[in-house]
């Protein structure tokens, strides 16, 4: 009896050289080979990533075979943000002060191979385990570019299912794709009690292992924060989500 696409995935905390290894992989197939974002997959992921705290990196695999990858960054580049030029939408909120004052946690270097990119059971494993770690260690928000029009751009998921919300645009960046970017930011405690509400597979599956502890930091929206409430407002005047 063939087993389940689940349980021959497994994801896995990159710690050794050999797992670095491994990611690369994934990144020169999808990023290098693919993609042509990049002229050497070797440099997005340095060896010095492994020994940095403020970086984790997690790996993907289906049977041991490596399918996809995924960072999170606990300190963000903001003076390599400044460079990039962004165009905030609307005036509604300062969102250099927010970034500053929130604890806001950059995910990005998403990547899986193309024959697995429909499968919750892979993508979504490696969200799970992404943020188990980033409410572990106290993180309120997540912050990640998305590329305007790309044909396999996860915007749609990550907007209408996650409850991530576009705050900015910038018409440059690390990788060599012409399309415009979209920044956007997801409150994790939001979308928590929004998927919980919804009682969904989603929401089962991205909290499948959690312990106790870590529902009870998210569950319960404090009722005097708006700040999602308003950036959503001004993504909607911006046609960047939905009514």
């Amino acid at each position: 009896m063939t087993l389940s696409l689940k349980k021959r995935t497994r994801v896995t905390r990159v710690n050794t050289d050999a797992d670095r290894l491994q990611a690369i992989t994934v990144l020169k197939a999808t990023y290098h080979d693919e993609k042509n974002w990049v002229a050497n997959e070797q440099k997005m992921f340095l060896n010095e990533d492994l020994q940095d705290p403020k970086v984790s990196w997690f790996l993907v695999l289906v049977e041991e075979r490596p399918v996809g990858v995924l960072r999170v960054l606990y300190e963000l580049p903001l003076e390599t943000y400044k460079e990039y030029g962004f165009k905030q939408l609307g005036d509604g909120v300062d969102i250099e002060a927010f970034v500053k004052s929130s604890k806001i946690a950059e995910i990005g270097r998403f990547a899986v191979l193309p024959e697995y990119r429909k499968y919750i059971v892979v993508v979504g494993a490696l969200m799970r385990e992404a943020s188990k770690e980033t409410v572990e260690r106290g993180f309120t928000h997540y912050i990640t570019d998305i590329f305007e029009g790309e044909k396999h751009s996860p915007y749609l998921f990550h907007t209408r299912v996650m409850g991530f919300i576009p705050v900015a645009t910038h018409d440059v960046g690390e990788l060599n794709c012409p399309l415009r970017r979209i920044t956007m930011v997801l409150d994790i405690r939001a979308a928590y009690n929004r998927l919980r509400n919804s009682n969904g597979f989603v929401f089962r599956f991205l909290t499948e292992g959690w312990d106790a502890s870590l529902h009870e930091k998210l569950r319960n929206v404090d009722p005097k924060d708006n700040t999602e409430g308003m950036l959503l407002t001004i993504a909607r005047a911006y046609g960047l989500a939905g009514k």
